[in-house]
């Protein structure tokens, strides 16, 4: 089957629909770029930001709700100087961004009421309580 047609009026229709074909050549051509820059990435430790190649048997974490808010108040506890950066590897203070964390954090518990286990709602309640009185205790030096 042709992909261009001209018609009687002069004006020619071209099938711009991606083929099996061209779907995989992209597909393919997306793995290389991807292949490239995570060989490329590096962290200013010197590391490489890939963790799959360094260690393969090292399960991924557990990816849901609580894990999320833990991982939020982990980076509040960080930006009040709490605990040290990792990255870093010192503690300094943004309280700014701890701040819209915290905000952050509240504005999911408004927005999942109703919504939540209740496991999950008492985690988002003791996460906003532990870091709205570090917070205070911060602030007030």
């Amino acid at each position: 089957m042709s992909d261009e047609k001209k018609t009687e009026t002069g004006f020619k229709i071209s099938d711009r629909r991606i083929s099996s074909k061209d779907e995989a050549e992209k597909e393919r051509f997306l793995r290389q770029e991807e292949t490239k820059s995570s060989e490329s990435e590096v962290s200013p430790s010197g590391n490489n930001l890939d963790n799959t190649a360094s260690s393969p048997e090292e399960p991924l974490p557990v990816l849901d709700f609580p894990s999320f808010i833990l991982s939020l108040w982990t980076s509040a506890l960080i930006q009040m100087g709490e605990i040290e950066d990792p990255i870093r590897r010192k503690k300094d203070k943004n309280l700014t961004a701890a701040k819209q964390t915290i905000d952050l954090i509240a504005m999911l518990q408004e927005k999942t009421k109703g919504n939540l286990s209740e496991q999950e709602q008492n985690i988002v309640t003791q996460v906003l309580y532990d870091l709205r009185m570090k917070y205070v205790k911060t602030v007030r030096g």
